[in-house]
């Protein structure tokens, strides 16, 4: 029998929430240290950064990107980069993160950015739909690290009845088909309920095919 296949950890199967595929625990305890460490190389070349919405507002939380293109938001909009606010260009995706999108969201094109955010205590990302890209038949692809995130799932417009989902350190979600345009969006972070990042917060990392 195959070594490496003997011991390769048990994926989870995945449960649908009104569209969305959630993978809970898909990554193990090794496995989120490594990523961590390959997302702090990221940070290190592209350095988190503060965004502010075209109204003047700063978001609550910070972000960076890896990959062709990175997402940035300016009073000029909101839209993707080549290149960091530095003028540099992001770093590659880490290969953990090819790897999952890969094992989940079944298509033949790789992500073209990675998303990383960060919420601190306190922070949180209101009811929203992903729609900068390209092509909205490739799905999103969300990792998260650290704190649990209370994830809110709404509808493909404004308004009506939404369902929560807390999401944990691990945790995998693929939004993709009907789902790939529901409004979407974190109400808070419950501090202290994991100690994979050292201060404490939130890491969700979110792949997307954008041309």
């Amino acid at each position: 029998m195959n070594d490496s296949a003997e011991s390769a950890p048990k994926r989870p199967d995945p449960q649908e929430i009104r569209g969305f595929l959630h993978f809970p625990g898909w990554l193990t305890a090794p496995e989120q240290q490594a990523l961590v460490a390959q997302i702090r190389a990221v940070v290190a070349a592209a350095p988190f950064f503060s965004p502010m919405t075209p109204y003047g507002k700063p978001m609550s939380v910070r972000m960076t990107s890896a990959g062709r293109f990175g997402w940035v938001s300016d009073r000029r909009g909101y839209r993707y980069s080549e290149t960091h606010p530095s003028g540099t260009p992001w770093p590659a995706i880490p290969p953990m993160l090819t790897t999952i999108w890969n094992a989940v969201c079944g298509t033949d094109r790789q992500p073209e950015c990675c998303l990383i955010n960060f919420y601190p205590e306190g922070a949180r990302m209101g009811l929203h739909q992903d729609r900068d890209e390209a092509d909205f038949t490739q799905p999103v692809v969300s990792v998260s690290l650290g704190d649990d995130g209370l994830f809110r799932i709404g509808n493909q417009t404004r308004g009506g009845s939404t369902q929560s989902l807390w999401l944990r350190s691990g945790d995998v979600l693929v939004m993709g088909g009907p789902a790939r345009l529901t409004y979407h969006g974190i109400d808070r972070v419950a501090p202290g309920t994991s100690t994979l990042l050292p201060k404490g917060g939130r890491i969700n990392l979110t792949m997307r095919v954008v041309t």
